[in-house]
C-alpha cells in the first residue's frame, strides 16, 4: 500500500473557506452551539491518526488473507476486529446520530471527510462501519418509535453493525424481481424466508450483532415494485429488554471470490424463517429503502473520491524519486543518472488529472454532504424542496461520475509506476483492483445515467436541471467582475447553454423514440459530471485567486490556480466528445438486428 496522509490543507480549504461551516451552521436552529472549526480539525486530527497508523496497515493485509468461511460463521483478517473496537472507542460510530439515542447530532459533512480518510487507507475495513450508518437513517426516519429504542442505540454505539439486502441472483438493479417472501406470525413479526447475494459485511466478526434491512414480499402483494415491503432482520433475535436472544437463522452460505475488497466479507446470504419486523407501510418498502441506497450512492462517490486521492499520492511520490531519461529540453538534474520522471510533459500530465479529480470531487462530495446536513434540519419548507432537488440531481452523476474518475486515477496510478505498478507490493494495483466496484454497485453507471436522464431530467421536464443551472448562473454572476477567472466562468456559461441544448435535443427525440434516451443517456451523464466538477472547480478557482490578489505568497493558492487552469484546458473539452455522441444519429444502435453479436 503506498503511503498515505489525509490532505488536512485542501479539506480545511474546502470545509472553511468553501463551504464556510462555522457560518452555515451558526444559521441552523439544530447545529447552533455545535459547529466550529475547532472541533472539526480535532475529529479530522483523530481519524486521520487512527487511520494512517492502525487501519493503512491493515490493507494489504485484508487484500492477501480476505474473509474465511467456516460452519456459517465469517472470520475477518488478522487485525480487523482490534481495529474496530479502537474505532468504537474513539466514538466515531456515533458523530451523526441523533442525540436523543446517544449519538452527538454532528454534520453529516464532517462523517464524509473522515469517510474519505478511511476509504483512501482501508477501503474494506471502512465499508463495515460504512453501512451501518445507512442502517441507522433508515431505522431512524421509517421505524416505529419501540423500533428506534430497540435497535438505534446499539447501532450508534458500534456495538451493532448494520447492512442493506437487496439484491438476489435473478434481481440486481431491477429489485421488481425480488422473490424473498414475508409471511406473517402471529405474533405481528414475520417469517423471512429467501436467498441475498453481494451483501457487503454481511456476516463477520467485528460486532456482536448485525442488523439487516430486507426487501421481501408479503403474501399476494402486487407484482414488480409496488409489491415490495422493508423489514429489520438482526442477526440474532432481541428480547424485550434489548438483550441477544436466541439465533435467527440468517446464515452465511458463502464468501463471494471477487476481484477487490478482499477484505470485506461479500456474502451469499439464506434467510430460513428469520424472524423479522415490517419498516413503514406495506409495499412502500422500496420507498423506504431509498433512504439507504441514496446514502450509500452518496457514499460511494466519496470512495471515488478517496481512491482519486490516495492513488494520486501514491503515483507522485514515485515520480519524484524515479530516474529515467532526460527531460527534452535538456538534463534538468545533471548531476543525476537520469532526471525524475516527473519533469517528462505525459507524466504530468497524469498526477494532474488524478489532482483535478481529487481535489474537485472533494468540493463535490462535501458540498453534497452539507446540502443533505441543511435540507434535514431547515425549518424552511422552499429551501428544503430546493435543496432536496438539488439532490435528486446530483446523487446519479456524483455516484457515477465520481467513481469512474476514481478508476481513472487509479489507472493513472499504476501507469505512472510502470512495471512497479502492476506489483503488489507498491500497492497501486490494489488500489486499481478495489475501485472497481464502486462503478458497479448501489446502481452501475449505466443505471444512473438512466437514473439522471430518464427520472430525473426528462420525467421533471427540466425543472431539476434548471434549479441547478439557475445556482451556477448566479455564482456567475457574482463574479463577473473578477478579471482573473473571467475565461473559466465564460466557458462555464458555455457549457451551461449546451447543456441546456443538449436536453432539448434529446427530449425531443425521445418523444418519437424511448429508446433515444438508452442510447444518449451515458455519454449525457459523463458531460453533466464534467459541467458539475467545472462549477466546483470555477468556485475553488475564484478563491484560490482571491487570495493571490490579496497578495498571497501561499503555494497552495497557487497549486489550486494552476490545476484548475489544467482542468479547464485538458480535461473539460472531453465534453466535446460527449456531446458529439449524443448529436450523432444512433441509429446504428436502436435498429440493430441481435444477430449482428453473433460470434459465428
Amino acid at each position: 500500500m503506498p503511503d498515505y496522509i489525509a490532505p488536512r490543507r485542501d479539506m480545511n480549504f474546502v470545509l472553511n473557506e468553501v463551504l464556510n461551516i462555522e457560518q452555515c451552521y451558526a444559521g441552523l436552529e439544530y447545529y447552533q452551539d455545535k459547529v466550529s472549526n475547532e472541533l472539526f480539525n480535532s475529529y479530522l486530527d483523530v481519524a486521520a491518526d487512527f487511520c494512517q497508523n492502525e487501519i493503512l496497515p491493515l490493507n494489504a493485509v485484508g487484500d492477501r488473507q480476505g474473509c474465511t468461511l467456516n460452519d456459517g460463521k465469517v472470520t475477518t483478517p488478522d487485525g480487523f476486529k482490534a481495529a474496530y473496537q479502537q474505532y468504537v472507542a474513539l466514538g466515531f460510530p456515533s458523530l451523526t446520530a441523533p442525540e436523543e439515542f446517544g449519538g452527538q447530532g454532528l454534520p453529516n459533512v464532517l462523517r464524509t471527510a473522515i469517510q474519505e480518510i478511511t476509504t483512501a487507507c482501508n477501503w474494506a475495513w471502512g465499508m463495515y462501519p460504512s453501512l451501518s450508518h445507512g442502517a441507522m437513517r433508515t431505522i431512524n426516519q421509517h421505524g416505529t418509535l419501540q423500533q428506534k429504542q430497540m435497535y438505534l442505540p446499539k447501532l450508534i454505539s458500534g456495538q451493532w453493525t448494520g447492512t442493506m439486502c437487496l439484491t438476489e441472483a435473478q434481481a440486481g438493479s431491477d429489485l421488481g424481481q425480488v422473490r424473498t417472501k414475508a409471511t406473517p406470525n402471529e405474533d405481528g413479526s414475520f417469517a423471512i424466508s429467501g436467498e441475498k447475494i453481494f451483501i457487503s459485511a454481511g456476516d463477520h466478526d467485528l460486532a456482536e450483532n448485525i442488523v439487516h434491512i430486507v426487501l421481501a414480499r408479503l403474501p399476494n402483494a402486487p407484482a414488480g415494485t409496488r409489491g415490495i415491503s422493508l423489514f429489520i432482520v438482526p442477526k440474532f433475535n432481541v428480547d424485550s429488554e434489548g438483550n441477544l436472544a436466541d439465533r435467527n437463522p440468517v446464515v452465511c452460505s458463502s464468501l463471494e471470490h471477487k476481484m477487490g475488497i478482499h477484505g470485506n466479507a461479500t456474502c451469499v446470504l439464506n434467510f430460513d424463517a428469520a424472524r423479522g419486523y415490517l419498516i413503514g407501510p406495506e409495499h412502500k418498502g422500496l420507498v423506504c429503502m431509498f433512504t439507504f441506497m441514496n446514502g450509500a450512492r452518496l457514499s460511494t462517490a466519496t470512495q471515488g473520491l478517496a481512491i482519486a486521492e490516495a492513488s494520486y499520492q501514491g503515483a507522485l511520490a514515485y515520480a519524484k524519486d524515479r530516474l529515467a531519461l532526460r527531460a527534452l529540453s535538456g538534463a534538468e538534474h545533471p548531476e543525476k543518472a537520469a532526471d525524475p520522471i516527473i519533469v517528462h510533459p505525459a507524466v504530468r500530465s497524469m498526477l494532474l488529472t488524478q489532482k483535478a479529480f481529487a481535489e474537485g470531487g472533494r468540493v463535490l462530495t462535501y458540498t453534497i454532504a452539507q446540502w443533505v446536513d441543511i435540507s434535514s434540519v431547515t425549518q424552511d419548507a422552499a429551501e428544503k424542496k430546493k435543496i432536496e432537488d438539488f439532490l435528486a440531481l446530483i446523487t446519479p452523476i456524483a455516484k457515477a461520475f465520481m467513481t469512474e474518475m476514481g478508476a481513472e486515477s487509479a489507472k493513472h496510478g499504476m501507469q505512472v509506476l510502470g512495471g512497479h505498478g502492476y506489483i503488489s507490493e507498491h500497492g497501486m494495483e490494489q488500489l486499481a483492483r478495489d475501485v472497481r466496484i464502486a462503478c458497479l454497485y448501489e446502481g452501475t453507471t449505466e443505471i444512473q445515467a438512466i437514473d439522471l436522464l430518464g427520472r430525473k431530467i426528462l420525467k421533471s421536464e427540466g425543472t431539476l436541471l434548471n434549479h441547478f443551472i439557475d445556482l451556477i448562473e448566479t455564482f456567475i454572476l457574482q463574479h463577473q467582475n473578477q478579471v482573473s477567472i473571467q475565461p473559466l466562468l465564460n466557458r462555464l456559461s458555455e457549457l451551461l447553454n449546451e447543456w441546456k441544448m443538449l436536453t432539448d435535443f434529446i427530449a425531443k427525440k425521445a418523444k418519437i423514440n424511448p429508446n433515444e434516451i438508452g442510447a444518449a443517456s451515458v455519454d449525457y451523464l459523463y458531460f453533466s459530471g464534467y459541467v458539475t466538477l467545472a462549477y466546483v472547480w470555477a468556485q475553488a478557482a475564484q478563491i484560490a485567486q482571491s487570495q493571490i490578489e490579496r497578495g498571497s505568497t501561499d503555494q497552495f493558492y497557487q497549486s489550486k490556480w494552476i490545476t484548475a487552469q489544467f482542468y479547464y484546458s485538458k480535461l473539460l473539452h472531453r465534453t466535446k466528445t460527449h456531446a458529439a455522441n449524443i448529436l450523432e444519429d444512433s441509429e446504428v444502435l436502436i435498429n440493430l438486428d441481435n444477430n449482428v453479436f453473433s460470434s459465428n
